[in-house]
């Protein structure tokens, strides 16, 4: 299935996308897109359903993040060799966590602000990965069980705020805006081989990132299982796992980083597409 939200800010309405691209409405059957929906069990029952039956939603509404109610916004750095590389990094011995904040989040094609006095805003396109049952010290082996499933993510990312302004990274990666997700939360039975996902982002036009999940360094399984002997990992909870080369920072022979007014494209093979305009901050 591919789930959605769509509908304005703060007042999405959950839904399916048919086979033909049309949205249907499941608020009958669930509130949101998030929680316990996300469970195998209420998954299992959503996808009995005949999308043919649903009521079809008319015109052509906001679509909102493709998960509610986000907990918590966990992210990992550095686990592409070749992003590391293009950084002046090395890819570290365990996944480098951060976390963006959850006024972050925004639609896959709302717009994204560049915020006050950002002189180096930076996009990523990352695979999302949304938990659906609670996962708690679990094993590498078991870990694919708390997934539910897979989304599209822009990281977008402020490197002066990130690398230059001392202390963590969250202050370059949490400015609202910098977290779209979706269009759709993809479940796993739709995603034949995660670890072979083809991904680009443009910028006007330009591609500027061609990579593919194949080059992960530290895979879906592992992540989940790493991440949850930290902490517990709740339905809901989103993972960012890493973006592929062609990052601003990275271009050569000279950095490239984001303006107003202009427009970014990324998508993920199967996963859908998303486009952000560039806004300056009020």
């Amino acid at each position: 299935m591919k789930l959605l939200r769509y509908g304005p800010k703060g007042k999405e309405k959950p839904g399916l996308l048919d086979a033909n691209g049309k949205i249907r409405d499941l608020a009958k059957h669930v509130d949101d897109i998030s929680g316990k929906t996300l469970s195998p069990a209420v998954l299992k029952k959503l996808a009995k359903l005949d999308p043919a039956k649903l009521p079809a939603v008319r015109g052509n509404p906001r679509i909102g993040p493709c998960v509610g109610s986000i907990g918590k916004f966990l992210c990992i750095g550095l686990n592409y060799a070749d992003h590391a590389a293009e950084s002046g990094l090395t890819v570290p011995p365990e996944p480098v966590l951060f976390m963006k904040a959850i006024s972050a989040v925004c639609g896959p094609n709302d717009n994204v602000e560049i915020p006050r006095k950002s002189k180096k805003t930076d996009w990523e396109v990352e695979l999302g990965v949304v938990i659906g049952t609670a996962a708690k010290y679990v094993s590498e082996k078991d870990a694919m069980k708390h997934v539910a499933g897979f989304c599209v993510i822009n990281d977008v990312s402020e490197r002066e705020f990130q690398i230059e302004r001392s202390g963590q990274w969250d202050k370059g990666k949490g400015c609202d805006t910098f977290g779209p997700i979706g269009p759709w939360l993809v479940t796993q039975d739709e995603v034949k081989d995660f670890n072979n996902l083809d991904m680009w982002l443009e910028v006007n036009g330009k591609r500027y990132q061609n990579g593919s999940t194949k080059t992960m360094v530290y895979k879906v399984p592992f992540l989940v299982s790493y991440l949850s002997q930290f902490m517990s990992l709740q339905p809901g909870d989103v993972i960012s796992t890493g973006t592929p080369p062609g990052v601003g920072m990275g271009q050569k022979p000279n950095p490239i980083y984001l303006k107003a007014g202009q427009t970014m494209r990324l998508g993920i093979k199967g996963l859908g597409e998303q486009q952000q305009k560039t806004v300056a901050a009020k």
